[in-house]
């Protein structure tokens, strides 16, 4: 069985929490051929190398990432240990690292994740933004414990995961005042040649409001595409055009956005999941989360 030398590891999580070899040495009093002669035999011994160049920066990689954060929680257990032993109290919270499919709205998935802050046990909530099928991955290393996501997980993936329903709600059409004033009358069918902002292409609400859109024989102006939900909704504050949201958040977006609800969008609904490696919810965190959501947001 093959060892992993902690030195070895110890050497790359101070390089690259330092962010370079150069600031390495001052903290570790060692020379840059000795850490960088380390480094390269845990890569050896891995079979993978940690670091990549760009101009004269060093930049983790997707294996250096991962092993980033394992190192991460080794050394601040090192740490605990320590504590412990010396009598101290630790009062350290359990790590709960939670994926966010890009294509959330920001104010429904901290609705979602609020509870977590307020559990008998203290939580460290780490929450990372990317595309699915990255989420999705990094699931599958157990590098996330959640993946917050308005599609389930499909065979397509190749990752063994579990989705699990955390419910659905329709979708509503808000604009600023005037817009909202002006396309509220005759609705929907005055969405035709209205301004509009929609997400991508690919993600879900965009699948829905297309098929709605020509079930309706309705034809919009689109004026711009987002792939983030959140300055999609900044810029329909701005009174650029109309946008389609979560029914069930109409309240935090009329208030944050300063915008109206125009209507309902009648057939339209969005769902949400949380994936996950497990078949059935043990984690305290996720088993809040999913009570949550079922018993205040999705309701």
């Amino acid at each position: 069985m093959a060892w992993l030398n902690y030195h070895h590891l110890y050497y790359f999580w101070t390089v690259a929490r330092e962010g370079s070899i150069a600031r390495a040495t001052q903290k570790l009093h060692l020379t840059q051929p000795t850490i960088s002669a380390q480094i390269k035999a845990l890569e050896e011994s891995l079979g993978e190398p940690l670091f990549s160049r760009t101009g004269r920066k060093l930049v983790l990689t997707d294996v250096g990432q991962v092993a980033y954060r394992y190192a991460e929680e080794i050394f601040s257990l090192g740490r605990e240990l320590q504590d412990v032993l010396a009598g101290q109290p630790t009062g350290r919270p359990v790590r709960f690292n939670v994926g966010i499919a890009d294509q959330v709205p920001k104010l429904l998935a901290h609705r979602l994740l609020a509870p977590v802050l307020s559990l008998p046990e203290p939580v460290h909530l780490s929450c990372r933004e990317d595309r699915p099928a990255r989420l999705f991955a990094e699931l599958s290393t157990h590098a996330l414990d959640l993946v917050l996501t308005d599609a389930p997980i499909t065979s397509e993936a190749k990752v063994r995961a579990f989705n699990h329903p955390l419910g659905e709600t329709g979708v509503s059409v808000f604009g600023t005042a005037p817009l909202a004033e002006k396309y509220r009358r005759g609705f929907p069918g005055s969405l035709t040649g209205a301004p509009f902002l929609l997400p991508t292409e690919g993600t879900s609400l965009r699948r829905s409001l297309e098929e709605w859109f020509e079930r309706a024989r309705i034809r919009p102006a689109v004026i711009g595409e987002f792939s983030d939900s959140a300055l999609l909704k900044v810029f329909g504050m701005g009174g650029v055009g109309l946008f389609a949201a979560p029914t069930a958040i109409a309240a935090d977006i009329r208030r944050q956005y300063e915008v109206r609800v125009v209507g309902e969008l009648e057939g339209v609904r969005e769902a949400f999941y949380a994936v996950t490696v497990e078949r059935r919810l043990r984690h305290p965190a996720v088993v809040s989360i999913s009570e949550a959501a079922r018993h205040r947001l999705f309701t």
